[in-house]
């Protein structure tokens, strides 16, 4: 499937608010496509992977985050932009904030998503209708209707159930780390730091696939050969409004 194809299928079926992203992790030594932002050379900021994955959903830019761009310590240790100290594997970042133990912060931290230091030298995120790399995932984020059409969308061909892992923190690398390594689609709950920096709002939820998965995805695009309709429920749902309106007794009194 071609990218412009599976963003016709997503913007028809699936009417996210934002722009589909398409994400890239760059390994040493490629260089980043032309035009690309770098937040600490051209904004003069430095920034979270959130906050690059919303200026390409929101914005529509293409935007390479390495090492001497990102300010999130957290994101840092796990994308193998800097090495994993002691203090985070032992569970001190999590302890008091998110676990009442340190043993249960280190619990949380082992089971976070995360790639070994100087695997990558960019996170290169685009708006999937201008992307001019092949991503590693693709990021969907949308209200809870959305995400269950994506949902449905990834059981279409096999069925059965779809199963994603939250912890309500370092959600970038449950969007792109998760799906890069099992291959399957994921769904995302947005963490504090998405919420309060990327500004991703209380009804948005997001949906991560790997690239290879893309064909199962727009195939729900495709039209029955006999029926010549979509083979899939529509998004967009009828409300029922056909009813008598219940209205107070005193109301009713007026005629």
């Amino acid at each position: 499937m071609k990218l412009e194809d599976l963003n016709s299928a997503l913007s028809e079926h699936i009417h996210p608010d934002t722009f589909p992203v398409a994400v890239r992790m760059v390994p040493p030594g490629e260089d980043l496509p032309e035009r690309t932002k770098r937040p600490a050379r051209d904004m003069d900021i430095q920034v979270t992977i959130c906050q690059g994955v919303a200026f390409s959903r929101r914005y529509g830019w293409a935007v390479g985050i390495g090492n001497e761009d990102l300010n999130c310590p957290l994101a840092a240790a796990v994308f193998g932009f800097k090495p994993m100290l002691d203090y985070m594997v032992e569970g001190h970042a999590c302890y008091q904030m998110f676990t009442e133990t340190l043993k249960g912060g280190e619990k949380t931290e082992t089971e976070t998503e995360k790639v070994p230091y100087q695997s990558y030298q960019y996170v290169l995120s685009a708006p999937l209708h201008r992307t001019a790399f092949e991503p590693d995932v693709v990021v969907v984020y949308g209200n809870a209707a959305q995400i269950m059409r994506l949902t449905v969308a990834a059981l279409w061909k096999e069925g059965g159930r779809l199963t994603s892992s939250f912890s309500g923190r370092i959600d970038c690398a449950d969007e792109i780390l998760v799906p890069l390594r099992t291959q399957k689609p994921e769904v995302i709950l947005p963490c504090n730091g998405d919420r309060v920096f990327a500004q991703t709002q209380d009804h948005e939820m997001a949906f991560a696939f790997p690239w290879s998965w893309a064909q199962a995805a727009g195939g729900r695009s495709r039209r029955h050969p006999q029926r010549g309709r979509a083979i899939s429920n529509p998004y967009i749902l009828t409300i029922h409004t056909q009813v008598s309106a219940a209205l107070r007794q005193d109301a009713r009194a007026l005629g």
